[in-house]
């Protein structure tokens, strides 16, 4: 605080919102990428696990998908606990139990014993990415989230870079059984444990709202937010904002299919991405592990790259549309080009670079659209409707894939369904939907 004086002088937008980025968003990003990390370990977990446990390709599907049980069931419960407790609290408190939940995968033998531990880690974790979404919001006005949101939902892709060969080096360096546990068992631990040490540390390094920010000078909290309360006036008002009252609006419901069908593609393409790399002729899990970086390393950028873009142009629905019909053009030049594993993983490596670039481009979209009111019980319910496809689709590949012995239909089914989700997303507009108002 002895330098405040000094900032107060004169506060710059780009330099205040630099400022706050360099502060809250390095470990947010971290605690997402472990976030993505545990959620999705079990696509690689799969090459040993099933073998191992004698599971079959339905149970790992279920297994996969029954996470999003427990996340849709306890979306919008956390997220109302998150605006009672406050993010800092609860962040912390949900990341130390679903670090401990997923690390606890270890231990599974029996194909409930998988089902109930996914069950409950993703209840655990349900309230964390709309309530990061709600936590950004209260920092950063509407103009500056596009870039911001893709800032920190690129975690996702670098979670697939660094996990991918990371878990591929865990399963062969631990194949022969050290320490009493196989190699599955070492990533579920390796990767889990950290997040509790994250957990603790949300306690110390994040601040509920922009007036606790002591890194911030006066005026640079002032300036921050009367930004915030601008943009909180330019939102729709809504007189009842019960619980109900979110549950009746239609704009929530529509938005909450549109993330349906980018979440159906996101989650095919992470529980299965080794799989299908495996299927076109790989045999070795570190050089499976570093061909499935590749897409993610392509996503990370064209995620960064259209955030800003977005930004700049202060255009919402073809940033999200476009990519949307990438991932559904890349779902189907693999499927049709299995045969040729090339043009297989150019068809995913498209296919991870436009599902996994319409995630931040969405949410920008219910943030502008939602009142103050009913934000924190919208957004989570949107992210809940959405996350089911987290259940749906991983089951669906396995099931198709057990009856046909190929994942092709499932692709194209896939690939369906997100054309659809963008018809649908880019009639989403102020102009062309009703304002957001409860019943």
């Amino acid at each position: 605080m002895h330098s405040s004086s000094n900032r107060d002088a004169a506060v710059t937008d780009d330099t205040v919102y630099r400022r706050i980025t360099l502060h809250l968003i390095p470990f947010i990003f971290i605690c997402y990428l472990f976030n993505y990390l545990d959620r999705v370990n079990v696509g690689f977990a799969k090459l040993q696990m099933l073998d191992a446990l004698k599971f079959s390709e339905t149970v790992y599907g279920l297994g996969a998908g029954i996470f999003f049980i427990g996340y849709v069931l306890c979306g919008v419960p956390s997220n109302l606990a998150l605006t009672r407790f406050g993010p800092r609290r609860w962040i912390g408190v949900m990341m130390i139990a679903w670090g401990t939940l997923s690390t606890c995968l270890l231990f599974v033998t029996t194909p409930t014993q998988f089902y109930v531990l996914r069950l409950l880690t993703g209840a655990a974790e349900a309230g964390f990415f709309p309530g990061i979404v709600l936590y950004l919001s209260q920092w950063y006005p509407g103009h500056r989230r596009g870039r911001i949101m893709a800032l920190f939902m690129s975690a996702i892709p670098v979670s697939g870079l660094l996990g991918g060969p990371f878990s591929g080096w865990i399963l062969n360096h631990f194949a022969h059984g050290q320490g009493g546990l196989d190699g599955w068992q070492w990533m579920f631990l390796i990767q889990g444990l950290p997040t509790v040490v994250l957990g603790l540390l949300a306690f110390l390094l994040l601040c509920d709202k922009v007036t606790d920010a002591r890194w911030l000078s006066d005026a640079e909290r002032a300036h921050v937010q009367a930004q915030i309360d601008a943009d909180l006036r330019s939102r729709p008002v809504t007189a009842n904002a019960s619980v109900l009252s979110v549950l009746t609006m239609p704009i929530i419901w529509v938005l909450g299919f549109v993330y349906f069908c980018i979440q159906s593609g996101v989650y095919a393409i992470n529980f299965w991405l080794p799989s299908i790399i495996k299927g076109l002729g790989f045999s070795d899990n570190l050089v499976i592990g570093w061909i499935s970086a590749i897409p993610y390393l392509l996503a990370g950028v064209f995620m960064l790259l259209v955030g800003r873009s977005a930004d700049h142009r202060n255009e919402r629905r073809w940033h999200l549309v476009v990519p949307m019909l990438m991932g559904a053009g890349g779902l189907i030049i693999a499927a049709n080009f299995a045969a040729v594993p090339a043009i297989a993983i150019l068809g995913l490596t498209i296919a991870t670079m436009g599902a996994l670039t319409g995630l931040p481009m969405f949410w920008p979209m219910p943030t502008a659209l939602l009142s103050a009111s009913v934000a924190a019980g919208g957004l989570a319910l949107i992210n809940s409707v959405g996350q089911m496809a987290g259940f749906l689709s991983p089951y669906i590949v396995g099931w198709i894939k057990d009856q046909t012995g190929s994942t092709d239909v499932a692709l194209y089914s896939l690939a369906g369904l997100t054309v659809v989700g963008s018809i649908v997303a880019l009639n989403v507009s102020r102009r062309s939907l009703p304002q957001a108002k409860a019943t």
